[in-house]
């Protein structure tokens, strides 16, 4: 009889592990998937400048950070279908880990969070790959997100996807063009989950030489209000949409408050011409006017 009493025993094991597994599966069906975004702005900037305008120097170019963020926004949106974001993290370096004029307008960008490393005497980061491993560690171990996009290409950064991968997130990293030869890690390729590569073409709307030709407010043009850009932005919406007609307006609206990279650009290029005024680095007047742009679209839907 003794035989018989075990096989029991192991059969009623095997059923109790069964519906165990059953219940975690439904849990994980119900609970959705959840993707964030990991900048090194470092990367960035050395990589999307020489690509841009050839040089590495950030005091040579503008990086219009916010329209960027907004376009790894909506390429992800796009990547990650069934998945909604969590934030994006925006790894940079400041001395002394203060904020800079430029870093403090990407903090206050919505869904962003910016996370600083050390500045040295030779403008060199540091502490970021850790600021980043943290994160995407903690993350994944939380189970807080299930895919993480990863734009950046030092070889430090292998612990950081190893350690997301170890608790089961998927990690995707995204690089941008090299001019000649790689400008990501070997190392960093063969970890990650998938690659993706943006062009000069992704990158040319959001960075610009920097010379006094390009900026209107060299010419002495005051600063406009809140309220007269939010004006000029549901000036450019009725523009818009007259262009285009209200099938594209349905098509626009799920992704609300977020604009896509190319609409984004095109509202930020309109509106300047309009105010003869750059918004570039100006993150509360690009607030005002995606606001006016919104409320006309929504007016008339």
């Amino acid at each position: 009889m003794e035989p018989m009493n075990d096989e029991i025993e192991i059969s009623a094991q095997l059923e109790r592990a069964n519906g165990l597994l059953e219940r975690v599966l439904a849990e994980v069906a119900r609970t959705p998937s959840t993707h964030a975004i990991f900048v090194d702005a470092g990367y960035v900037y050395a990589a999307a400048g020489r690509l841009a305008v050839g040089t590495e120097d950030r005091r040579a170019f503008d990086l219009d950070a916010e329209g960027l963020i907004e376009a790894f926004i909506d390429k992800a949106r796009t990547l990650f279908a069934d998945s909604r974001l969590l934030r994006v993290y925006w790894y940079d370096g400041a001395r002394r880990r203060i904020h800079t004029v430029e870093q403090q307008s990407i903090a206050e960008l919505p869904d962003v969070k910016v996370r600083l490393g050390n500045l040295n005497a030779n403008n060199q980061q540091k502490g970021v790959d850790s600021l980043i491993r943290t994160d995407l560690e903690s993350l994944a171990r939380h189970r807080a997100i299930s895919d993480a996009a990863l734009v950046g290409g030092d070889e430090d950064l292998v612990s950081a996807v190893e350690a997301a991968q170890g608790y089961g997130a998927r990690v995707h990293l995204w690089g941008i063009e090299a001019s000649d030869g790689r400008n990501q890690a070997e190392p960093l390729l063969w970890e990650v989950d998938s690659q993706r590569t943006f062009d000069l073409d992704f990158f040319k709307p959001y960075v610009s030489r920097r010379t006094a030709a390009m900026s209107y407010e060299t010419a002495g043009t005051p600063r406009p209000a809140r309220e007269d850009v939010r004006f000029v932005g549901a000036q450019v919406a009725a523009k818009w949409l007259g262009a285009r007609g209200r099938e594209a307006l349905v098509d626009l609206l799920p992704g609300h408050p977020y604009l896509p990279g190319s609409v984004d650009q095109e509202l930020l290029v309109e509106a300047e011409k309009l105010l003869a005024y750059s918004l570039r680095g100006q993150s509360d007047l690009r607030r005002a006017l995606r606001d006016g742009f919104w409320e006309h679209l929504r007016t008339q839907y």
